[in-house]
């Protein structure tokens, strides 16, 4: 039986769909004979007891300049559709985490994914602090005093918004660098919100593994390998994806995070492992799906999918 699927995201028509996981998610849900609409944050509401989206039906299709097909604006109550997806991408601020209490309103009976009660109280850099054993050295705090005693404890560091996403923001220190009070001055005269720092893995040279899992089993990678004289391997500032094997430490790592994943409800989820070390777990909107389909020809989409059909048969 085809669901009802409301897709909450960035505007659909500006995506890559060569890349954009959300569309070829949205592309396998139309396969399966899924009924999609689609809206923008800003469109979600509260009104009187309900929670109601404003949006269009689409149809899409791999054609680019012509990927997606509305059909008339309306307004639907999302309590009586079957999935919602929270696929919007950060910056995970106040606006990002006020929908995610409107979606709690009405999930488990409509299911959203991933559970927005627990990407509220997991995001992509504090999850991780539940596993000490498996990530590099880390600081968060926002006392420059503190930020510096651990770059004298460490030397080569890792600067960047506790919020912040797609390699925004990050900035290498190495020990001879002496930015560090002018850094910290800029990123507070900005935000209140308290800084990342984590021990520099040179590892990182050899790419930053992106890790999917569904349910929370590891389906298989891709490594992101940083541009010449770039420390940041995100694909946003010109990483290259690469094909690449799951190591025995890389099923170790899922094997102990997997459980609390697939507990609260983290269906999609995108970890990042550089050499031996778990550095975050992404569960607000990751990527990377269609990358590992094209290097490894694994369907995630289809296997994401077939994880929401059992949890709605269920």
């Amino acid at each position: 039986m085809g669901l009802k699927v409301a897709l909450q995201m960035d505007p659909i028509g500006a995506v890559d769909i060569e890349a954009d996981s959300t569309f070829r998610l949205a592309e396998e849900a139309q396969a399966r004979g899924h009924e999609l609409f689609f809206y923008t944050p800003d469109r979600l509401a509260y009104q009187e007891g309900r929670v109601t989206a404003r949006g269009w039906p689409i149809t899409v299709q791999r054609v680019r300049g012509d990927h997606v097909r509305y059909g008339a604006e309306r307004e639907i109550d999302l309590a009586e559709w079957d999935v919602v997806w929270l696929r919007q991408d950060p910056p995970f601020d106040m606006g990002y985490i006020t929908t995610t209490h409107l979606l709690e309103m009405i999930h488990p009976g409509t299911l959203v994914v991933n559970d927005p009660f627990w990407v509220r109280n997991s995001p992509e850099k504090l999850l991780v602090l539940r596993f000490p054993e498996l990530t590099p050295p880390t600081t968060i705090a926002r006392d420059l005093a503190t930020i510096r005693a651990f770059k004298e404890r460490h030397g080569d560091i890792i600067l960047k918004p506790l919020y912040g996403n797609g390699g925004a923001g990050v900035f290498r220190l190495d020990p001879n660098d002496r930015n560090l009070s002018s850094l910290h001055e800029l990123f507070t005269s900005m935000s209140r919100e308290p800084l990342i720092v984590q021990k520099f893995l040179p590892a990182v040279a050899a790419g930053d593994k992106r890790i999917i899992l569904v349910d929370g089993e590891a389906v298989g990678a891709i490594n992101r390998v940083p541009a010449a004289g770039e420390t940041r391997s995100n694909m946003h500032v010109g990483g290259r994806p690469e094909k690449i094997e799951l190591t025995a430490r890389d099923r170790e790592i899922c094997a102990t995070i997997g459980p609390v994943l697939r507990e609260k409800g983290q269906v999609f989820v995108g970890i990042d492992v550089i050499g031996e070390w778990l550095t975050e777990i992404n569960v607000t909107s990751p990527t990377g799906i269609q990358e590992l389909e094209r290097f490894d020809g694994i369907n995630v989409a289809e296997k994401i999918w077939q994880a929401i059909e059992a949890r709605r048969a269920g």
